[in-house]
């Protein structure tokens, strides 16, 4: 048979076993690490929708694919675009943005772009049992597509769960998954529930299509191109079955070993040879760590030492590119063309080159207007709003350099990675305590030491500071503290703590700031907060601070961060909390659109979208005081 596949590699045995399988087929494929799956996927796609019967062939509307990472449906997205030949309609979303429009369908009027992601899945899992997906213009999938099953827990599980079994009779399926790859049982809290997660949704499949389900496996690695990268795959089988606590400790001890090979070593992050060599780096490189504070430490090192880097959010987290407050600013029609998007787009700086065709695509299909070829601007205006921009249309990561928790990086790859040294069994029991997982210990350092192509290398840990929640409540805020019960250092950053209520310079010239934030403000730039004065905005609430950048106002502080900053200072009923003069450490994380009032804007000079650019931030902050930049705590 000959590959038409000219620019991509041919199909093995193992994976047009799966391209080829009917429609209506129940297909679960375990795919180890760096099995080609998206590959695989992209030609199944292709097969689904050009069947040579065509009773046989689907189309792109038919198909639903779901991933759960914007980064991961990004490149199915571009894979589909480079190499599919019949499949380029076809759309790959994350579970939270289709769950987002199951919701908007069924209840129109509701208020999901406020509710959060587990809300939202909840409530498209019974918006589905209902028969959301068949109300109105709606059509249920014939062929349902999902990547990373292993990590189907939970509320998202269910999600799926309710799905397969409600169209059971006239859906086929694609899913594929690796069990020694499922490193997000960290999400439900308890052991004893979350041990029983693990393989769950296997077990559902297996019992719910015992006949019928066909199981294969791809198992040839092409990712890996040295010894140092394949290090770990031999245990790969072994931890795909693993399920007791015993065999875990000794695959982790065994992995650990591998790893730990002097001939891996790096030197110390804060080593000028080591820091030479990333700087001068021209190939992916991700900087793997156990957890996000560790992520954030790393960073701030990083960025101390002047090497460009991207700090990888978490997977719920999905700023809309500022280009889009830009672009709606910059004109007052209703309706925009697609030659005047291009030049628009033009206009505005950016850090890459942006596919205004892709773009284009993307923003018709989310707010098409009533004539031919035009951009309904309040449409996409109220997909901002809503939370329903599109994630197609989201920045790309163009950093050579990311840090990030394993957990973030699942479903990627990099020509090198480095991952932080990990603690031995009996150094993870004495740190975590009764917290220590060490099945999803063993899973995660396997995932880390997976993703990369050619250069596998570990380093230590640089030194961590401690790091409490507000009351020691679960969500509550970070904030850096000490042995003693009432120390209190510094906090972290969070994405909502920059004030969308109004244009960043409100008070004095908005205008200007947002030109500033476009021509001097980037991604890794420090920021300060600075106390305006000391008086608290609320009973509960700490006085306001404001975002400063080289000197410039560029933001203030959210109620949000106000109120837990009280929280965090609050360290008793009797205890009077004291406010930090200055609090540093913090950087840009990205520059992005929010929306509030349309008066808020007008108000400002913005014109009355209700649109503008503000500034996101990340890391560990410390208290200083304004004057001498001394460190300030209780």
């Amino acid at each position: 048979m000959i590959d038409a596949y000219l620019d991509s590699p041919p199909l093995t045995d193992e994976q047009r076993a799966v391209v080829e399988q009917p429609w209506d087929a129940r297909v679960l494929v375990t795919a180890g690490a760096g099995a080609g799956k998206t590959h695989t996927l992209v030609r199944r796609l292709d097969a689904l929708c050009g069947h040579e019967d065509p009773e046989e062939s689907l189309d792109a509307a038919d198909i639903l694919v779901l991933t759960f990472s914007r980064a991961a449906a990004r490149e199915l997205r571009e894979r589909i675009a480079r190499h599919g030949e019949r499949a380029r309609r076809v759309r790959a979303q994350t579970f939270d943005a289709w769950a987002y429009g199951v919701l908007v369908q069924a209840y129109p009027d509701g208020e999901w772009g406020a509710s959060g992601f587990d809300e939202r899945i909840r409530a498209a899992t019974d918006a589905i049992e209902k028969g959301a997906l068949e109300a109105g213009d709606a059509v249920p999938p014939t062929h349902v597509v999902i990547d990373e099953v292993q990590d189907l827990l939970g509320d998202r599980r269910e999600l799926v769960e309710a799905l397969l079994d409600r169209y059971q009779d006239s859906c086929g399926f694609t899913l594929v998954g690796d069990a020694a790859q499922s490193v997000y049982g960290f999400q439900i809290e308890d052991p004893a529930e979350r041990a029983a997660e693990t393989h769950r949704f296997f077990d559902w499949l297996r019992c719910s299509y015992p006949d019928d389900l066909v199981e294969l496996h791809l198992t040839r690695n092409f990712r890996a191109t040295t010894a140092e990268a394949r290090i770990g795959l031999a245990l790969g089988p072994r931890l795909q079955q693993l399920s007791d606590s015993d065999e875990a400790g000794a695959l982790y001890t065994e992995l650990r070993t591998l790893l730990l090979d002097p001939a891996n070593a790096l030197g110390d992050l804060a080593d000028s040879f080591t820091l030479d060599g990333l700087r001068d780096l021209e190939d992916t490189c991700a900087i793997l760590t156990r957890d996000n504070r560790e992520a954030l430490v790393v960073s701030g090192l990083l960025h101390a030492r002047g090497i460009d880097h991207r700090l990888r959010r978490p997977l719920e987290e999905r700023p809309v590119p500022y280009w889009v407050a830009e672009l709606l600013r910059r004109t007052h029609a209703t309706g925009l063309a697609e030659d005047r998007f291009r030049s628009l787009l033009a206009e505005i700086p950016l850090s890459y080159e942006p596919n205004a065709t892709a773009l284009w695509t993307v923003l018709r299909r989310a707010a098409r207007g009533p004539g031919r070829n035009v951009l309904d601007l309040d449409r996409l205006r109220r997909s901002v709003a809503g939370g329903r921009f599109p994630d197609e249309a989201a920045d790309p990561e163009v950093a050579r350099i990311v840090v990030s928790t394993v957990h973030r990086a699942k479903g990627l790859e990099f020509d090198r990675v480095i991952v932080l040294t990990p603690p031995s069994v009996a150094e993870l029991h004495k740190r975590y305590k009764a917290e220590v997982d060490v099945p999803a210990e063993v899973r995660a350092l396997y995932v880390a030491m997976t993703r990369a192509r050619q250069d596998l290398y570990h380093t230590g840990s640089p030194e961590l500071p401690i790091l409490r929640r507000a009351g020691g409540r679960s969500g509550s805020r970070r904030y850096v503290g000490g042995w003693r019960s009432y120390d209190r250092y510094g906090v972290v950053a969070e994405a909502r703590d920059v004030s969308r209520d109004n244009p960043p310079g409100h008070g004095t010239d908005a205008v200007a700031t947002q030109t500033y934030l476009l021509d001097k403000v980037r991604p890794g730039h420090e920021v300060v907060w600075h106390r305006r004065h000391e008086l608290p905005m609320g009973e509960f609430q700490s006085p306001p601070y404001a975002l400063m950048h080289d000197g410039r106002e560029i933001g203030e502080a959210s109620e949000q961060f106000r109120k837990e900053l009280f929280q965090v200072q609050k360290v008793s009923r009797t205890w009077d909390p004291w406010w930090p003069e200055e609090i540093h450490g913090v950087r840009i994380d990205t520059l992005e659109t929010v929306s509030g009032s349309a008066a808020a804007g007008a108000n400002s000079g913005l014109g009355d979208r209700g649109v503008w650019i503000a500034p996101r931030i990340a890391g560990i902050g410390r208290f200083r005081r304004a004057d001498d930049d001394r460190e300030q705590g209780a």
